[in-house]
Order: C-alpha cells, then sequence, then structure tokens
C-alpha cells in the first residue's frame, strides 16, 4: 500500500497553490520596489508553477482511477518545490544561492515527467 493518499495529494496541492498566492502577493506589494524587472518576472514565474501545480494536484487527488497516479503527484509536488523554491531563492539572493541555478531545470524535468505521468498511466 502507498503512502500517497488521494487526501494527502489533495492537502499538498492545497499548500503549494497557497503558498504560490502567498509568493505573488508578496513579489506584487513587497518586492515590487526592491527587484529589478527580470527578477521580479522570475518571482512571477516561481508563483505561477506553484500555484499551477497546486491544482493540478487538487484535481488528481479527485481523479477516480488514483491509484494509477502513485508517482505522478510527488513527482508534481517535488519537482515544483525545487523549481519554484529555486528560483525564488535565486532571486532573493543570486550570489548565496548560485549553485541552485543547475539545480532549477531538475525540479522542472522532475515536475514535467510527474505530469507527463498521469496522463500517460489512463488505459481507453
Amino acid at each position: 500500500m502507498s503512502f500517497v493518499t488521494p487526501s494527502l495529494v489533495w492537502r499538498s496541492g492545497a499548500i503549494l497553490a497557497a503558498t504560490g498566492i502567498i509568493a505573488g502577493a508578496f513579489g506584487s506589494h513587497g518586492l515590487k520596489s526592491r527587484l529589478t524587472s527580470e527578477a521580479l518576472d522570475s518571482w512571477k514565474i516561481a508563483s505561477n508553477y506553484s500555484i499551477f501545480n497546486g491544482i493540478a494536484l487538487l484535481a488528481i487527488s479527485m481523479h477516480p482511477r488514483f491509484g494509477k497516479h502513485a508517482f505522478a503527484a510527488p513527482a508534481i509536488f517535488l519537482g515544483s518545490t525545487i523549481f519554484s523554491g529555486s528560483i525564488a531563492l535565486l532571486v532573493l539572493n543570486r550570489e548565496r544561492f548560485r549553485f541552485l541555478g543547475p539545480i532549477t531545470p531538475l525540479g522542472g524535468t522532475i515536475m514535467i515527467a510527474g505530469l507527463e505521468l498521469k496522463p500517460s498511466s489512463e488505459t481507453h
């Protein structure tokens, strides 16, 4: 039996979406005057991906054949966290978190793999 349950995926999606919304608001109001427009755009990308992937996890948690998606949900959550988190940290302090630059695409790859696993596990 997998530790990944619809309830856990729902909570993970809600947390990811809420984090993205909070980060977006913080960027728009708290960081707008402190960041370049390029850095603010990167912050928005990180925020948006958190929101979109949170919504994807909410949808997956309600899928009638959830058991076929046991790897997809953790991959989406982990990939999105790595992708968005590394972008946010790089925006806040590029020099200190420079080592995260090569990790960002890894998070994106994991996230995409999770999103691709969901439809490919469908049987028609």
